[in-house]
């Protein structure tokens, strides 16, 4: 299994069974590497929510491959009305798709689409994902403050992979994230969120020293835009 980084919170996973991306902010990303059009063929576009950073391209990168957009049922709902194809969840719930098995999990988050008349739309809650993908999970924490249920995922999932937002301001900063790592005991973890805009710079050494520090067990991996990670 294969995890591209395209910069901010984007991830594309490609599996055997299947290529998926998570919350495809490609256009107006001055971080990414690859661009919407570049994208042919998808067996689905996971959304943890409806801010900009997120969604993203989703709704062009469905019209474009026909897959569909995997997200909670208020965002689903719009992005369909918007001619995207949808598969609506909600948290708790898990689904077996073609590619693996996707789970919700809580996010503590907004989550609000701006229409082009300003008018901000409400896009249901926040969510994370559990993947299943060749036997593997991996956690993709979407943009989230730290909670305690993280204890319960990692308990009850062998987390291969993490992928945990450090930005602070919006999301979780270095120490939280260090935290979340502690509990849910994943054996590697990847940063995400930070140094994409002024507001979210972080130094991801600092994340990188305090991890080995107090979660020897995980392996924390940055990565920058384009980077390829074997799992």
């Amino acid at each position: 299994m294969r995890l591209h980084f395209h910069g901010h919170a984007c991830f594309e996973i490609e599996g055997d069974e299947g290529r998926i991306l998570i919350d495809p902010f490609l256009s107006g990303n001055p971080c990414a590497t690859v661009k919407p059009e570049d994208f042919t063929h998808l067996d689905g576009i996971l959304v943890t929510h409806g801010h900009d950073d997120h969604l993203g391209d989703a709704i062009e990168l469905s019209k474009q491959t026909g897959a569909p957009i995997i997200c909670v049922f208020e965002l689903a709902h719009y992005c369909k009305s918007q001619g995207a194809k949808t598969h609506a969840m909600h948290i708790g719930g898990k689904h077996q798709f073609p590619f693996g098995l996707v789970k919700l999990t809580q996010a503590l988050h907004g989550s609000g689409i701006i229409s082009p008349d300003g008018e901000m739309i409400y896009g249901g809650l926040a969510c994370g994902f559990l993947i299943q993908m060749e036997g593997k999970w991996l956690y993709y924490a979407g943009d989230t403050g730290l909670f305690g249920d993280m204890e319960l995922i990692g308990r009850r999932y062998p987390i291969e992979v993490a992928m945990l937002p450090i930005g602070d301001n919006f999301v979780m900063g270095v120490e939280e994230a260090v935290h979340a790592s502690q509990l849910l005991r994943p054996k590697v973890v990847i940063p995400m969120h930070y140094n994409t805009f002024p507001v979210i710079a972080q130094d991801v050494g600092e994340f990188l020293h305090l991890l080995q520090r107090r979660v020897p067990e995980s392996q924390g991996k940055a990565l920058k835009p384009g980077d390829l990670y074997e799992v």
